[in-house]
Protein backbone atom coordinates (compact mmCIF):
# COMPACT_ATOMS: atom_id res chain seq x y z
CA UNK A 1 0.00 0.00 0.00
CA UNK A 2 1.45 3.06 -1.05
CA UNK A 3 1.79 6.35 1.53
CA UNK A 4 -0.70 8.67 -0.78
CA UNK A 5 -3.73 8.43 1.11
CA UNK A 6 -4.55 10.97 4.38
CA UNK A 7 -4.24 9.14 7.62
CA UNK A 8 -7.50 8.64 9.71
CA UNK A 9 -8.95 11.84 11.41
CA UNK A 10 -9.04 9.72 15.05
CA UNK A 11 -4.96 8.86 14.46
CA UNK A 12 -4.32 12.39 15.45
CA UNK A 13 -6.25 13.12 18.11
CA UNK A 14 -6.53 9.85 20.10
CA UNK A 15 -4.31 10.37 23.36
CA UNK A 16 -1.04 8.84 23.70
CA UNK A 17 -0.85 7.82 27.27
CA UNK A 18 -4.36 6.59 29.43
CA UNK A 19 -5.48 8.14 32.58
CA UNK A 20 -2.70 5.52 34.05
CA UNK A 21 0.42 6.84 32.44
CA UNK A 22 0.39 3.76 30.30
CA UNK A 23 0.59 3.85 26.84
CA UNK A 24 -2.76 3.92 24.79
CA UNK A 25 -4.26 0.55 23.92
CA UNK A 26 -5.84 1.18 21.33
CA UNK A 27 -2.87 3.70 19.83
CA UNK A 28 -0.72 -0.08 19.95
CA UNK A 29 -3.80 -1.50 17.88
CA UNK A 30 -3.78 1.19 15.36
CA UNK A 31 0.03 0.99 14.97
CA UNK A 32 -0.34 -2.83 14.74
CA UNK A 33 -2.78 -2.45 11.75
CA UNK A 34 -0.66 0.28 9.83
CA UNK A 35 2.61 -2.37 10.75
CA UNK A 36 0.23 -5.10 9.00
CA UNK A 37 -0.73 -3.29 5.83
CA UNK A 38 2.79 -1.56 5.66
CA UNK A 39 0.43 2.10 6.00
CA UNK A 40 3.29 4.15 5.98
CA UNK A 41 1.22 7.52 5.41
CA UNK A 42 -0.75 6.59 9.46
CA UNK A 43 2.78 5.29 11.29
CA UNK A 44 4.22 8.89 9.87
CA UNK A 45 1.44 10.59 11.68
CA UNK A 46 1.44 8.98 14.98
CA UNK A 47 4.94 9.68 15.51
CA UNK A 48 5.55 12.64 14.04
CA UNK A 49 5.28 14.62 17.10
CA UNK A 50 5.95 11.58 19.34
CA UNK A 51 8.32 11.99 22.38
CA UNK A 52 11.25 9.49 22.61
CA UNK A 53 9.56 8.38 25.77
CA UNK A 54 6.69 7.72 24.05
CA UNK A 55 7.85 6.21 21.11
CA UNK A 56 9.99 3.97 23.67
CA UNK A 57 6.85 3.08 25.51
CA UNK A 58 5.24 2.46 21.85
CA UNK A 59 7.76 -0.29 21.36
CA UNK A 60 7.74 -1.97 24.38
CA UNK A 61 4.43 -2.64 23.71
CA UNK A 62 4.41 -3.94 20.42
CA UNK A 63 4.72 -7.50 19.68
CA UNK A 64 8.83 -8.51 19.34
CA UNK A 65 9.05 -9.34 15.65
CA UNK A 66 6.61 -5.44 14.89
CA UNK A 67 9.33 -3.42 16.41
CA UNK A 68 11.89 -3.63 13.75
CA UNK A 69 9.47 -3.75 11.49
CA UNK A 70 7.97 -0.43 12.92
CA UNK A 71 11.82 1.02 12.35
CA UNK A 72 12.53 -0.13 8.85
CA UNK A 73 9.15 1.24 7.54
CA UNK A 74 10.06 4.78 9.06
CA UNK A 75 13.57 4.67 7.94
CA UNK A 76 14.53 8.40 8.76
CA UNK A 77 11.55 9.65 10.41
CA UNK A 78 12.46 7.09 13.56
CA UNK A 79 13.63 8.68 16.00
CA UNK A 80 16.42 6.57 17.69
CA UNK A 81 16.72 8.26 20.60
CA UNK A 82 13.46 6.10 21.82
CA UNK A 83 15.79 2.99 21.81
CA UNK A 84 17.66 4.84 25.18
CA UNK A 85 14.08 4.55 26.41
CA UNK A 86 13.59 0.74 26.23
CA UNK A 87 14.90 -1.51 28.60
CA UNK A 88 17.96 -3.65 27.39
CA UNK A 89 16.63 -6.68 26.55
CA UNK A 90 14.20 -5.31 24.13
CA UNK A 91 16.69 -2.67 22.53
CA UNK A 92 19.32 -5.86 22.16
CA UNK A 93 16.33 -7.65 20.23
CA UNK A 94 15.54 -4.92 18.07
CA UNK A 95 19.32 -3.82 17.37
CA UNK A 96 19.72 -8.03 16.49
CA UNK A 97 17.35 -7.96 13.62
CA UNK A 98 17.95 -4.60 12.19
CA UNK A 99 21.01 -4.42 9.16
CA UNK A 100 24.44 -2.61 10.27
CA UNK A 101 23.59 0.29 7.69
CA UNK A 102 20.40 0.89 9.41
CA UNK A 103 21.68 1.25 12.94
CA UNK A 104 24.37 3.20 11.32
CA UNK A 105 22.24 5.56 9.60
CA UNK A 106 20.31 5.75 13.22
CA UNK A 107 22.70 6.40 15.65
CA UNK A 108 24.75 9.53 12.96
CA UNK A 109 21.67 12.11 13.59
CA UNK A 110 22.12 11.15 18.26
CA UNK A 111 24.17 12.89 20.48
CA UNK A 112 27.27 10.79 21.11
CA UNK A 113 26.03 9.99 24.33
CA UNK A 114 22.91 8.57 23.37
CA UNK A 115 24.62 6.81 20.74
CA UNK A 116 27.44 5.02 23.16
CA UNK A 117 24.28 4.07 24.98
CA UNK A 118 22.71 1.98 22.31
CA UNK A 119 26.01 0.87 20.94
CA UNK A 120 27.39 -0.24 23.91
CA UNK A 121 25.71 -3.74 24.80
CA UNK A 122 26.26 -5.27 21.44
CA UNK A 123 28.86 -7.89 20.94
CA UNK A 124 32.33 -6.97 19.48
CA UNK A 125 31.77 -8.03 15.94
CA UNK A 126 27.99 -6.30 15.42
CA UNK A 127 29.25 -3.26 17.09
CA UNK A 128 32.62 -3.26 14.61
CA UNK A 129 30.45 -3.32 12.09
CA UNK A 130 27.99 -0.50 12.56
CA UNK A 131 31.11 1.61 13.68
CA UNK A 132 32.43 0.46 9.71
CA UNK A 133 29.52 1.87 8.41
CA UNK A 134 30.11 5.38 9.86
CA UNK A 135 32.49 8.25 8.26
CA UNK A 136 35.48 8.49 10.28
CA UNK A 137 35.33 11.46 12.02
CA UNK A 138 32.03 10.43 13.66
CA UNK A 139 33.41 6.65 13.95
CA UNK A 140 36.82 8.09 16.12
CA UNK A 141 34.34 10.25 17.86
CA UNK A 142 31.88 6.93 18.99
CA UNK A 143 34.86 4.74 19.13
CA UNK A 144 36.82 6.71 21.79
CA UNK A 145 33.16 7.18 23.86
CA UNK A 146 32.93 2.92 24.33
CA UNK A 147 36.58 2.43 24.87
CA UNK A 148 36.40 4.16 28.23
CA UNK A 149 35.23 2.14 31.19
CA UNK A 150 31.76 1.17 31.69
CA UNK A 151 29.88 2.96 34.22
CA UNK A 152 32.04 5.97 34.09
CA UNK A 153 31.90 9.65 33.07
CA UNK A 154 33.29 8.97 29.31
CA UNK A 155 30.78 6.22 28.47
CA UNK A 156 28.03 9.03 29.74
CA UNK A 157 29.37 12.07 28.14
CA UNK A 158 28.43 14.36 25.29
CA UNK A 159 31.19 14.63 23.18
CA UNK A 160 29.75 17.63 21.37
CA UNK A 161 30.57 21.33 23.64
CA UNK A 162 30.60 24.70 22.86
CA UNK A 163 33.94 26.01 23.79
CA UNK A 164 35.66 29.09 22.93
CA UNK A 165 39.25 30.72 24.01
CA UNK A 166 38.95 33.14 26.98
CA UNK A 167 40.37 36.66 24.89
CA UNK A 168 37.45 36.16 22.89
CA UNK A 169 34.66 39.03 23.59
CA UNK A 170 30.87 38.61 24.63
CA UNK A 171 29.69 39.56 20.75
CA UNK A 172 32.23 37.15 19.26
CA UNK A 173 30.67 34.67 21.46
CA UNK A 174 27.37 35.39 20.67
CA UNK A 175 27.70 35.49 17.22
CA UNK A 176 29.66 32.14 17.22
CA UNK A 177 26.81 30.46 18.84
CA UNK A 178 24.31 31.87 16.46
CA UNK A 179 25.63 31.32 13.32
CA UNK A 180 27.98 27.69 14.01
CA UNK A 181 26.64 24.61 12.55
CA UNK A 182 27.80 21.51 14.56
CA UNK A 183 26.21 23.44 17.71
CA UNK A 184 24.57 20.78 20.59
CA UNK A 185 20.29 20.71 20.77
CA UNK A 186 21.09 22.07 24.13
CA UNK A 187 23.44 23.43 26.03
CA UNK A 188 23.34 25.42 29.41
CA UNK A 189 27.15 27.01 30.15
CA UNK A 190 29.83 27.63 27.65
CA UNK A 191 32.89 26.11 28.04
CA UNK A 192 36.66 28.30 27.93
CA UNK A 193 39.44 26.69 26.89
CA UNK A 194 43.43 28.02 26.24
CA UNK A 195 44.71 26.92 22.64
CA UNK A 196 45.98 23.66 23.09
CA UNK A 197 41.76 22.51 24.50
CA UNK A 198 42.92 22.28 28.50
CA UNK A 199 39.70 23.14 30.15
CA UNK A 200 40.09 26.70 31.94
CA UNK A 201 36.75 27.59 33.20
CA UNK A 202 32.80 27.88 32.65
CA UNK A 203 30.45 30.98 31.69
CA UNK A 204 26.55 31.00 32.40
CA UNK A 205 24.73 31.96 29.42
CA UNK A 206 22.76 34.37 31.72
CA UNK A 207 25.83 35.87 32.58
CA UNK A 208 27.17 35.98 28.84
CA UNK A 209 24.00 37.42 27.56
CA UNK A 210 23.52 40.43 30.52
CA UNK A 211 26.61 41.34 29.09
CA UNK A 212 28.20 43.90 26.84
CA UNK A 213 29.57 43.05 23.75
CA UNK A 214 33.32 44.58 24.21
CA UNK A 215 33.71 42.75 27.10
CA UNK A 216 36.46 39.33 27.05
CA UNK A 217 35.13 36.18 28.16
CA UNK A 218 38.16 36.09 30.56
CA UNK A 219 36.15 38.49 32.77
CA UNK A 220 33.19 36.32 33.10
CA UNK A 221 35.23 33.06 33.49
CA UNK A 222 34.00 30.81 36.77
CA UNK A 223 37.49 29.01 37.16
CA UNK A 224 35.91 26.98 40.44
CA UNK A 225 33.79 25.42 38.34
CA UNK A 226 33.35 21.57 39.08
CA UNK A 227 34.87 19.61 36.38
CA UNK A 228 34.90 15.49 36.10
CA UNK A 229 37.66 13.19 34.92
CA UNK A 230 36.14 11.16 32.23
CA UNK A 231 37.19 8.02 34.15
CA UNK A 232 35.58 8.87 37.08
CA UNK A 233 32.78 6.77 38.25
CA UNK A 234 29.00 8.11 37.14
CA UNK A 235 27.50 7.27 40.77
CA UNK A 236 30.29 9.48 42.12
CA UNK A 237 29.44 12.31 39.49
CA UNK A 238 25.79 11.75 39.91
CA UNK A 239 26.34 12.47 43.67
CA UNK A 240 28.88 15.90 42.42
CA UNK A 241 25.82 17.08 40.68
CA UNK A 242 23.41 15.99 43.80
CA UNK A 243 25.46 17.79 46.32
CA UNK A 244 26.30 21.49 44.45
CA UNK A 245 22.79 21.76 42.36
CA UNK A 246 24.95 21.41 38.87
CA UNK A 247 22.95 21.79 35.39
CA UNK A 248 26.00 20.37 33.60
CA UNK A 249 29.74 19.62 34.06
CA UNK A 250 32.89 19.75 31.72
CA UNK A 251 34.25 16.34 31.31
CA UNK A 252 38.64 16.42 31.11
CA UNK A 253 40.81 13.58 30.48
CA UNK A 254 43.78 12.77 32.28
CA UNK A 255 45.62 15.57 30.28
CA UNK A 256 43.36 18.13 31.55
CA UNK A 257 41.81 18.94 27.64
CA UNK A 258 37.82 19.41 27.30
CA UNK A 259 36.93 16.18 26.22
CA UNK A 260 32.82 16.31 26.67
CA UNK A 261 30.23 17.22 28.86
CA UNK A 262 27.55 15.95 31.19
CA UNK A 263 24.06 16.88 31.73
CA UNK A 264 21.92 16.89 34.09
CA UNK A 265 19.12 14.78 32.22
CA UNK A 266 22.13 12.41 32.08
CA UNK A 267 22.46 12.67 35.48
CA UNK A 268 18.70 11.97 36.53
CA UNK A 269 18.68 8.75 34.25
CA UNK A 270 21.87 7.28 36.54
CA UNK A 271 20.31 7.88 39.93
CA UNK A 272 17.30 6.38 38.27
CA UNK A 273 19.16 3.20 37.77
CA UNK A 274 20.87 3.36 40.75
CA UNK A 275 18.18 3.19 43.05
CA UNK A 276 16.79 0.68 40.71
CA UNK A 277 19.60 -1.41 40.79
CA UNK A 278 19.56 -0.99 44.85
CA UNK A 279 15.87 -2.06 44.91
CA UNK A 280 16.08 -5.04 43.23
CA UNK A 281 19.22 -6.09 44.55
CA UNK A 282 17.86 -5.62 48.29
CA UNK A 283 15.40 -8.07 47.36
CA UNK A 284 17.49 -10.51 45.90
CA UNK A 285 16.88 -9.70 42.55
CA UNK A 286 19.52 -8.96 39.63
CA UNK A 287 20.10 -5.92 38.70
CA UNK A 288 19.96 -6.67 35.02
CA UNK A 289 16.58 -8.17 35.15
CA UNK A 290 13.93 -6.51 33.10
CA UNK A 291 9.90 -6.82 32.51
CA UNK A 292 10.95 -8.19 29.21
CA UNK A 293 13.16 -10.85 30.17
CA UNK A 294 12.27 -14.75 29.19
CA UNK A 295 11.18 -17.44 31.67
CA UNK A 296 14.54 -18.94 31.78
CA UNK A 297 16.61 -16.11 31.97
CA UNK A 298 14.36 -14.87 35.44
CA UNK A 299 14.41 -18.34 36.97
CA UNK A 300 18.29 -19.02 36.73
CA UNK A 301 18.72 -15.17 37.57
CA UNK A 302 16.98 -15.76 40.72
CA UNK A 303 18.14 -19.15 41.58
CA UNK A 304 21.17 -17.98 43.04
CA UNK A 305 19.98 -15.87 46.00
CA UNK A 306 17.08 -18.12 46.68
CA UNK A 307 19.48 -21.48 47.05
CA UNK A 308 21.64 -18.88 49.36
CA UNK A 309 18.25 -18.46 50.98
CA UNK A 310 17.98 -22.18 51.17
CA UNK A 311 20.99 -22.71 52.82
CA UNK A 312 20.51 -19.78 55.56
CA UNK A 313 16.94 -21.26 56.29
CA UNK A 314 18.93 -24.89 57.24
CA UNK A 315 21.22 -22.88 59.50
CA UNK A 316 18.17 -21.58 61.43
CA UNK A 317 16.57 -24.69 61.54
CA UNK A 318 19.65 -26.22 63.15
CA UNK A 319 18.92 -24.03 65.78
CA UNK A 320 15.17 -24.91 66.32
CA UNK A 321 16.69 -28.87 66.21
CA UNK A 322 19.15 -28.26 69.00
CA UNK A 323 15.90 -27.75 71.06
CA UNK A 324 14.17 -30.13 70.20
CA UNK A 325 13.61 -31.96 73.75
CA UNK A 326 12.23 -28.44 75.08
CA UNK A 327 9.68 -28.32 72.17
CA UNK A 328 8.45 -31.29 72.56
CA UNK A 329 7.53 -30.36 76.32
CA UNK A 330 5.63 -27.05 75.58
CA UNK A 331 4.38 -27.10 72.17
CA UNK A 332 3.96 -22.83 72.91
CA UNK A 333 7.47 -22.31 72.63
CA UNK A 334 6.78 -23.74 68.57
CA UNK A 335 3.96 -21.44 68.28
CA UNK A 336 5.91 -18.61 69.87
CA UNK A 337 9.64 -18.82 68.49
CA UNK A 338 8.86 -17.68 65.05
CA UNK A 339 7.18 -14.62 66.19
CA UNK A 340 10.34 -13.32 67.48
CA UNK A 341 12.34 -14.49 64.72
CA UNK A 342 10.09 -12.62 62.34
CA UNK A 343 9.80 -9.85 64.15
CA UNK A 344 13.98 -9.59 64.04
CA UNK A 345 13.94 -9.87 60.67
CA UNK A 346 11.77 -6.88 60.04
CA UNK A 347 13.21 -4.68 62.25
CA UNK A 348 16.67 -5.55 60.83
CA UNK A 349 15.44 -5.16 57.40
CA UNK A 350 14.46 -1.14 58.29
CA UNK A 351 17.81 -0.78 59.48
CA UNK A 352 19.16 -2.38 56.69
CA UNK A 353 17.62 -0.73 54.63
CA UNK A 354 18.15 2.70 55.39
CA UNK A 355 22.02 2.02 56.23
CA UNK A 356 22.45 0.28 52.22
CA UNK A 357 20.96 3.65 50.95
CA UNK A 358 22.90 5.79 52.94
CA UNK A 359 25.97 4.02 51.70
CA UNK A 360 25.18 4.27 48.15
CA UNK A 361 24.47 8.03 48.27
CA UNK A 362 27.65 8.91 50.32
CA UNK A 363 25.32 9.93 53.85
CA UNK A 364 26.95 7.28 55.75
CA UNK A 365 30.58 8.10 56.54
CA UNK A 366 33.31 8.27 59.20
CA UNK A 367 32.22 11.32 60.17
CA UNK A 368 28.71 10.45 61.34
CA UNK A 369 28.94 6.14 61.70
CA UNK A 370 28.93 6.25 65.24
CA UNK A 371 26.05 8.65 65.80
CA UNK A 372 23.97 6.52 63.05
CA UNK A 373 25.23 3.34 65.15
CA UNK A 374 23.98 4.78 68.11
CA UNK A 375 20.65 6.13 66.95
CA UNK A 376 19.80 2.18 65.59
CA UNK A 377 20.59 0.89 68.89
CA UNK A 378 18.58 3.05 70.75
CA UNK A 379 15.65 2.67 68.49
CA UNK A 380 16.33 -1.06 69.01
CA UNK A 381 16.04 -0.89 72.50
CA UNK A 382 12.90 0.98 72.66
CA UNK A 383 11.18 -0.72 70.00
CA UNK A 384 12.24 -4.13 71.96
CA UNK A 385 10.36 -2.83 74.78
CA UNK A 386 7.32 -1.59 73.11
CA UNK A 387 7.16 -5.47 71.31
CA UNK A 388 8.18 -6.94 74.21
CA UNK A 389 4.79 -5.78 76.58
CA UNK A 390 2.82 -6.25 73.42
CA UNK A 391 4.34 -9.71 72.91
CA UNK A 392 4.35 -10.76 76.91
CA UNK A 393 1.19 -9.86 77.48
CA UNK A 394 -0.41 -11.64 74.49
CA UNK A 395 1.90 -15.08 75.76
CA UNK A 396 0.69 -15.06 78.80
CA UNK A 397 -3.00 -14.72 78.00
CA UNK A 398 -3.15 -17.01 75.59
CA UNK A 399 -1.05 -19.71 77.19
CA UNK A 400 -2.09 -18.88 80.72
CA UNK A 401 1.43 -18.51 82.02
CA UNK A 402 3.35 -15.29 83.14
CA UNK A 403 6.73 -16.83 83.08
CA UNK A 404 5.85 -17.82 79.24
CA UNK A 405 5.43 -13.88 78.62
CA UNK A 406 8.08 -12.73 80.74
CA UNK A 407 10.45 -15.31 78.09
CA UNK A 408 9.00 -13.79 75.39
CA UNK A 409 9.29 -10.35 76.26
CA UNK A 410 13.26 -10.86 77.58
CA UNK A 411 13.89 -12.89 73.99
CA UNK A 412 11.99 -9.86 72.08
CA UNK A 413 14.22 -7.17 73.23
CA UNK A 414 17.49 -8.82 72.64
CA UNK A 415 16.48 -9.66 69.75
CA UNK A 416 15.98 -6.54 68.18
CA UNK A 417 19.11 -5.15 70.18
CA UNK A 418 20.71 -7.55 67.97
CA UNK A 419 18.58 -6.65 65.18
CA UNK A 420 19.86 -3.18 64.98
CA UNK A 421 23.65 -4.21 65.43
CA UNK A 422 23.02 -6.51 62.32
CA UNK A 423 21.11 -3.85 59.94
CA UNK A 424 23.96 -1.78 61.10
CA UNK A 425 27.09 -3.80 61.01
CA UNK A 426 26.88 -6.15 57.73
CA UNK A 427 26.01 -3.92 55.23
CA UNK A 428 29.37 -1.93 56.87
CA UNK A 429 31.24 -5.29 56.86
CA UNK A 430 30.54 -5.57 53.11
CA UNK A 431 31.59 -2.17 52.10
CA UNK A 432 34.49 -2.09 53.48
CA UNK A 433 35.49 -5.59 51.94
CA UNK A 434 34.48 -4.14 48.49
CA UNK A 435 31.23 -6.18 48.28
CA UNK A 436 28.28 -4.40 47.08
CA UNK A 437 25.62 -4.34 50.22
CA UNK A 438 22.87 -4.14 48.14
CA UNK A 439 23.03 -7.62 47.17
CA UNK A 440 24.15 -9.35 50.04
CA UNK A 441 23.30 -7.55 52.92
CA UNK A 442 19.30 -9.45 53.21
CA UNK A 443 20.32 -13.05 53.43
CA UNK A 444 23.36 -12.49 56.18
CA UNK A 445 20.87 -10.22 58.03
CA UNK A 446 17.91 -12.37 57.84
CA UNK A 447 20.06 -15.42 58.93
CA UNK A 448 21.72 -13.79 61.52
CA UNK A 449 18.27 -12.64 63.54
CA UNK A 450 16.89 -15.87 63.04
CA UNK A 451 19.41 -17.55 64.69
CA UNK A 452 19.42 -14.95 67.58
CA UNK A 453 15.81 -14.78 67.47
CA UNK A 454 15.19 -18.66 68.14
CA UNK A 455 18.19 -19.00 70.24
CA UNK A 456 17.58 -16.38 72.36
CA UNK A 457 13.92 -17.62 72.92
CA UNK A 458 14.76 -21.22 73.25
CA UNK A 459 17.87 -20.40 75.34
CA UNK A 460 16.02 -18.25 78.12
CA UNK A 461 12.94 -20.57 77.89
CA UNK A 462 15.04 -23.55 79.04
CA UNK A 463 16.89 -21.89 81.80
CA UNK A 464 13.22 -20.47 83.09
CA UNK A 465 10.95 -23.15 82.57
CA UNK A 466 12.99 -25.90 83.70
CA UNK A 467 12.39 -27.67 80.28
CA UNK A 468 16.07 -29.24 79.77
Amino acid sequence: MTDTHKAPEDTLERPIRDEDGAIDAGLVEQVSQALLLSDLTTLRAIVADMHEADLGALLEALDPEERPRLISLLGSDFDFTALTEVDDTIREEILEELSAETVAEGVRDLDTDDAVYILEDLDEADKQEVLDKLPPAERIILQQGLDYPEDSAGRRMQSEVVAVPAFWTVGQTIDYLREAADMPERFFEIFVADPAHHFVGTVRLDRLLRTKRPVSVSELVDEDSRAVKATDDIEDVARLFQRYNLIAAPVIDDAGRLVGVITIDDIVDVIEEAADDDVKQLGGVHADEELSDSVREVALGRFRWRFISLIAAFVSASVMAMFEAQLSKLVALAVLAPIVASQGGNAATQTMTVAVRALGTGDLGSWNMGRFFRREMIVGLLNGVAFAAITGVVAAVWFSSVMLGIVISMAMVLTLIVAALAGVAVPLALDKAGIDPAISSGTFVTTITDVIGFFSFLGIATMLLHLA
